[in-house]
């Protein structure tokens, strides 16, 4: 009778009729891997959420500081507009009252020429004076060669006396802001005179 061999546990048949494999034997295998995966990009999906949400707060707080910093520029620039002559008006106040105490003393009976006069030198210097702060210069270019980029001819006279082109009458100053022209000087200026008939006969003779 023979006898039967004994299968070892290695050899034995698994349910599918082949025999076990080192993995099933062990009960581990590559079934756990994806679980680990799915895990780890869980993960770097939250961190990646988390420094969204950070980065869009930045980006909020940013265009609502822009916001502000614009609305704050237009005040400023509506004021700076709106109170740009307050300076210059507080300098021309002076002014003002100087010329309403000339007007009063003038009606006066007791006034005078001298008194007049007086008064008025000291409203000229005051406005010279607040002018002067704001950097106004005069152009009072008598005597002095047409400059047609400061001066404006209203006519010309014929002067033997002078230079051709020679600023002979100022009818009104002009004046510069800042080195800046905002007002040429109304002015007339010489011609050579013209020579008599006569003379150029003789000379040509």
């Amino acid at each position: 009778m023979a006898t039967e061999e004994k299968l070892t546990p290695e050899e034995e048949p698994d349910a599918t009729g082949g025999p076990q494999t080192d993995a099933q034997q062990t009960g581990t295998g590559t079934t756990d891997a994806p679980a680990g995966d799915s895990g780890d990009l869980q993960a770097l999906l939250t961190d990646a959420r988390s420094k969204a949400d950070e980065h869009w707060e930045q980006c909020l707080r940013l265009q609502a500081e822009l916001e502000n910093l614009r609305k704050r520029s237009e005040r400023d620039l509506v004021q700076a507009h709106k109170f740009a002559l307050e300076k210059f008006a507080a300098e021309l106040l002076p002014v003002r009252d100087s010329l309403e105490m000339g007007v009063a003393a003038a009606a006066e009976e007791s006034a005078s020429v001298a008194h007049l006069r007086e008064g008025s030198e000291l409203t000229l210097k005051l406005l010279t004076s607040a002018l002067e702060k704001f950097n106004i210069q005069e152009i009072n270019p008598l005597n002095e060669k047409f400059n047609p980029e400061y001066h404006e001819a209203m006519s010309m006279q014929e002067r033997a006396d002078v230079p051709p082109n020679t600023v002979v009458t100022v009818v009104q100053k002009g004046y510069l802001l800042n080195d800046r022209l905002i007002r040429p000087a109304m002015v007339i200026v010489s011609r050579a005179a013209a020579q008599p008939a006569g003379g150029q006969l003789n000379e040509q003779a």
